[in-house]
């Protein structure tokens, strides 16, 4: 985990929710260990990286951005409203609140590309290639996403 690497995707969501429209995006940090690390119990990352590039992105590049938050919680608060992303810690932490609260129907999206990237949610899918079980929605789900216009939140 490094400060660093973590200011510069704090900064790359941000600068590319503001390109879809978010004139001043939302954004929360999970932590990377449980609980948020409860003080230091459990690692000290959220207070030796985490926690100072969220305040460096706040004050620095006046970034509307908290954390970090427990990841067993943050992203149920973000499906709600609260925050229009979530910056994970790494693929598998961000992935499994997505499949849980939309499979099927997600879409995802890379960030930081010349060029809008999109893919299902599921995968490389390798067990049902070939075989004609492919659906149709998830494709569409990924067209839908690159031409859909995202409109400003106020």
């Amino acid at each position: 985990m490094s400060g660093t690497a973590l200011i510069r995707t704090i900064n790359l969501t941000h600068r590319e929710l503001q390109r879809w429209g978010i004139e001043r995006p939302r954004l929360a940090v999970a932590a990377l260990n449980p609980h948020g690390a409860e003080g230091g119990l459990f690692g000290m990352e959220e207070a030796t990286e985490i926690a100072p590039a969220i305040e460096a992105c706040r004050v620095t590049d006046d970034i509307d951005v908290e954390g970090p938050f427990s990841a067993d919680t943050v992203f149920l608060r973000a499906s709600r409203g609260e925050f229009d992303a979530v910056v994970a810690c790494y693929h598998d932490q961000a992935m499994i609140p997505v499949k849980c609260l939309s499979f099927g129907e997600a879409v995802n999206v890379t960030l930081g590309l010349p060029f809008i990237r999109t893919s299902v949610d599921h995968g490389t899918a390798f067990d049902i290639a070939g075989k004609g079980r492919r659906r149709a929605l998830k494709h569409d789900c990924g067209n839908q996403t690159r031409g859909r216009t995202f409109k400003p939140r106020r």
